[in-house]
């Protein structure tokens, strides 16, 4: 289920950096992180069902099948050491949302909860309510952000239109289950961990300076920055680097006599 790769030098990691990719990816993206995160994280990235290793099982499309998957995964990494997760676009929605879990579930929490690219679930985004729309209408929306491959729009019957756009429709869906589920106080909240907000500085879906309304979803510290790159600056150094500092300075804090 997990992609693990990047072990401590000194024999085994020192956290677990579970890792959530963007809605209609796998976890690609991640397989260049470790050596920027360097030896303070064993980078873990967690494929949604449906894609990479999982893509012959059914995609989840709300809270209740998310929990179901992943949440088992989490409490059982949170007895086995410290972790902190990090999600990029929906994937900070399921970070987030695996947090609260793990949370009301009384599970030891992580270190830290990185969201990078995403708003908060409070705030509405062009893509809220769009899994649904007609070709014609979705497909100019992803093409504003960039992720639409050339071609696409003008192929109905292209690859990308039949294998990747279903996933990201289903992704969409998701999304919304996880902003609603956010905003019932049942279910939502604000997590007690210390949370760490990335955004691009070109990024067209999140813009910097609206990363700030995070702050009523953590009663800890948050941190926030501003990193070179459009929606998708995941694929870059600094992220992972930023991500990889906190590890390090965060467990050195948790473990009495750990050295920084």
């Amino acid at each position: 289920m997990a992609l693990r790769t990047g072990a401590h030098e000194a024999g085994g990691p020192r956290v677990r950096l579970h890792c959530l990719a963007h809605a209609g990816a796998g976890v690609a993206s991640y397989r260049s992180w470790p050596a920027a995160v360097g030896p303070a994280a064993e980078v873990v990235a967690l494929p949604l069902p449906g894609r990479d290793s999982r893509r012959r099982e059914g995609r989840v499309t709300d809270r209740a099948g998310l929990l179901a998957d992943l949440l088992p995964v989490l409490v059982k990494a949170a007895g086995q050491g410290p972790y902190a997760l990090y999600g990029h676009s929906l994937g900070a929605l399921v970070a987030y949302t695996l947090t609260r879990a793990l949370e009301d579930a009384g599970a030891a929490g992580p270190l830290f909860l990185a969201v990078g690219a995403c708003l908060p679930p409070h705030v509405a985004t062009a893509l809220v309510g769009a899994a649904d729309l007609p070709d014609e209408e979705l497909l100019p929306l992803l093409g504003d952000l960039g992720s639409l491959p050339r071609g696409a729009a003008a192929s109905p019957g292209g690859l990308w239109r039949r294998s990747v756009l279903p996933v990201l429709r289903d992704d969409l869906r998701l999304a919304r289950s996880l902003r609603e589920a956010a905003l019932d106080p049942a279910t939502g909240g604000p997590v007690g961990c210390p949370v760490l907000v990335f955004a691009g500085s070109e990024d067209p879906l999140a813009a910097p300076d609206a990363s700030r309304h995070w702050q009523q979803w953590a009663s800890g510290p948050i941190v926030r920055h501003t990193v070179a790159g459009d929606h998708f600056f995941a694929d870059g150094a600094q992220v992972p680097r930023l991500v990889g500092r906190a590890c390090r300075d965060l467990v050195g804090a948790a473990v009495p006599g750990e050295g920084r």
